[in-house]
């Protein structure tokens, strides 16, 4: 079995495994495995490169989870989080990416010296794509 390829995983609640793997599908990634979607036991993992997703339920139920159910439904997915996406080649993957995502910030090369650009998915997750770099390097923080 491969290893696991970071210890910190990203699990997104949605409600629609279908819309999700029509929309992250069109980014690259590739369905790693699913359960179907039945009650509260849906999940979905995808991958692209060293990018690993998880989603969970892709039904109603997305909205009984215990802690979450306490918001109402209407309410913004991942508001207040940066999904950050490492590509090989950025400016090559945005002319690919800008032709149907909804791309809320244009490629730039930022103040801390990487490229990027910033998208918003159908669930109103807040994705960040950029170029591989060593986060651990503090040349890449912001001056």
């Amino acid at each position: 079995m491969e290893s696991v390829l970071t210890s910190t995983q990203i699990e997104l609640h949605v409600p629609d495994f279908t819309q999700v793997k029509e929309y992250y599908g069109r980014l690259g990634f590739e369905v790693i495995w699913e359960r179907t979607p039945e009650e509260m036991k849906g999940y979905l993992i995808m991958k692209m490169d060293q990018n690993l997703l998880c989603f969970w339920a892709g039904n109603e139920y997305v909205y009984q989870q215990p802690y979450f159910k306490k918001f109402p439904n209407d309410t913004p997915r991942g508001y207040g989080v940066e999904i950050v996406i490492v590509v090989a080649d950025v400016e090559k993957y945005y002319q690919q990416v800008k032709e149907f995502a909804n791309v809320v910030e244009e490629l730039v090369l930022q103040p801390w010296g990487l490229k990027d650009f910033r998208t918003v998915d159908p669930f109103g997750y807040y994705l960040r794509f950029t170029v591989r770099h060593n986060s651990l390097d503090q040349a890449f923080a912001i001056k």
